[in-house]
């Protein structure tokens, strides 16, 4: 990006090539101080994020490894296309995908439109995010019903900086998107939530609880 220019926040209208990598977050605090002697600056304060990902009834967007979103984002809503790099991904250490997005005026419209033309509701997940940037990148705080999750957004050779100086260990850094990270805690705990939403988590939460006393 050129000198002196605004870089875009993540709710920016955009297209462009999304190189990103997730770290599971155990103490918050510590990350944020670590960010704030980085030099990182806020961007957005903590707020709620409810995002739906839409397919067709026979997921030929999943086939075709591509999402079709829909997110709030405090009073915004924005609309977002995903899918494969030419070529797919140059570097497995990162998550590369082309995406395009536009923030619309009416989320319920927008709903409406994707199920007229075929595309309905699949998966549902939820989180608190707070966004920081310092130079080219972007750091996201992402606090979800099954953990607190970062996100580092930019080119590769920032985000290994960052790593390095956040002293982030390789075992905790993951492609994953939250779709799969969601399964893969759903097999570990038991769960029968079927989205990653705060209220599911926690009433199939409150099931095991009981079942395990009766």
């Amino acid at each position: 990006m050129l000198a002196g220019r605004r870089m875009r926040t993540y709710t920016d209208a955009m297209q462009a090539a999304e190189i990103e990598l997730k770290f599971c977050v155990a103490d918050v605090g510590a990350l944020r101080s670590a960010a704030n002697r980085l030099g990182f600056r806020l961007v957005t304060d903590r707020t709620f994020e409810s995002n739906t990902l839409y397919d067709t009834a026979d997921r030929k967007l999943f086939g075709r490894r591509q999402i079709l979103r829909l997110r709030q984002y405090g009073e915004r809503w924005i609309v977002t296309h995903k899918r494969q790099a030419d070529g797919g991904d140059s570097d497995l250490r990162y998550k590369t995908r082309i995406e395009t997005e536009s923030q619309v005026e009416d989320g319920a419209a927008m709903a409406e439109i994707f199920s007229q033309l075929g595309y309905g509701p699949v998966f549902r997940y939820e989180k608190f995010r707070t966004e920081l940037e310092l130079n080219e990148g972007h750091l996201v705080l992402d606090e979800t019903p099954i953990g607190v999750w970062a996100e580092l957004e930019g080119p590769p050779e920032w985000i290994d900086a960052i790593l390095a100086g956040l002293d982030i260990a390789p075992e905790l850094q993951s492609t994953e998107s939250y779709g799969r990270i969601f399964l893969r805690w759903k097999q570990e705990t038991g769960s029968s939530a079927e989205n990653m939403t705060f209220t599911e988590v926690a009433e199939a939460g409150s099931l095991v609880a009981v079942a395990a006393l009766s």
